[in-house]
């Protein structure tokens, strides 16, 4: 399993607001580290990081909410094509299925959406992650 572990495991109970906090940062990325990105700004580590879509839903799973979760969309070779890619075909997972899986998750524990980034150089993609998050949490005022 490629999850690289740089800050132990700490939740927190906010009891104003009935929710699990992890306090961990969360990289969902298939060949980068937080320390490789430097066209957008994201905040400074401990990260914990993860290279594909079950790893992503196995460690929020065990561990709680995180604080903070940057994306790339890309997570497997197969992602890598030029032209009209058909990513309903593939067999990998991208950060846009993360990111619907991580909205349902909060919906279903009635969470806050964490802090978040999106650091895919796929401007498509990009847009796709920005605007499911950002139309879920339009939705929740």
């Amino acid at each position: 399993m490629n999850i690289i572990l740089q800050s132990s495991r700490v939740l927190t109970f906010d009891k104003n607001e009935s929710r699990y906090i992890g306090m961990y940062k969360l990289f969902i990325d298939d060949e980068r580290l937080p320390k490789n990105v430097t066209w957008v700004t994201l905040p400074r580590g401990p990260w914990v990081v993860v290279r594909n879509y079950d790893h992503f839903v196995k460690y929020i799973t065990q561990h709680g909410l995180p604080s903070f979760v940057s994306f790339d969309h890309d997570l497997g070779l197969e992602h890598y094509v030029t032209g009209n890619p058909t990513y309903d075909k593939y067999k990998e997972k991208t950060g846009y299925d993360c990111c619907k899986w991580i909205v349902e998750y909060c919906i279903q524990h009635k969470y806050d959406f964490p802090e978040y980034q999106v650091h895919s150089m796929n401007p498509i993609g990009s847009e796709n992650i920005r605007g499911y998050i950002e139309s879920y949490k339009k939705s929740r005022k």
